[in-house]
């Protein structure tokens, strides 16, 4: 049986991952991450430098897919987590994403809000690390 291998000129997102990121601090204080690979580049922007890069990256997946329709984009974050300042997030169902966002959390007042991925990245969401 013989292999397909799906190709395309541009490349693959780890190909992004390995680059490194030029960094820009915008005039709001946000941070934007470029990362080229010729002749692609992709942009990012968050609260600090590895969010930018995160972002970037999560670009790099969402362009590759324009390639390759059939490709999964996936998220950057675990399905259930929490934040280093207790903040739970958790995915929310394929039905509930069209209309609401990609994740739901609970707020500073004790309300359900929701948050697509592009939103979680600029705010730099970053799951609390474990010590497993």
């Amino acid at each position: 049986m013989e292999h397909f291998d799906e190709r395309s000129a541009y490349p693959k997102p780890l190909d992004f991952e390995v680059m490194r990121p030029e960094y820009e601090v915008d005039d709001d204080g946000s941070v934007s991450a470029t990362i080229t690979v010729s002749p692609f580049v992709v942009n990012g922007t968050s609260a600090t430098e590895p969010g930018a890069r995160r972002a970037a990256i999560y670009e790099a997946h969402k362009k590759y897919k324009d390639y390759h329709p059939s490709y999964e984009i996936p998220s950057p974050f675990p399905d259930e987590f929490t934040e280093e300042n207790g903040t739970q997030w958790k995915r929310l169902s394929p039905m509930a994403l069209s209309i609401r966002g990609d994740y739901a959390f609970v707020d500073s007042d004790g309300e359900e809000d929701y948050a697509k991925i592009e939103q979680m990245l600029m705010w730099d969401v970053r799951p609390a690390s474990s010590d497993e």
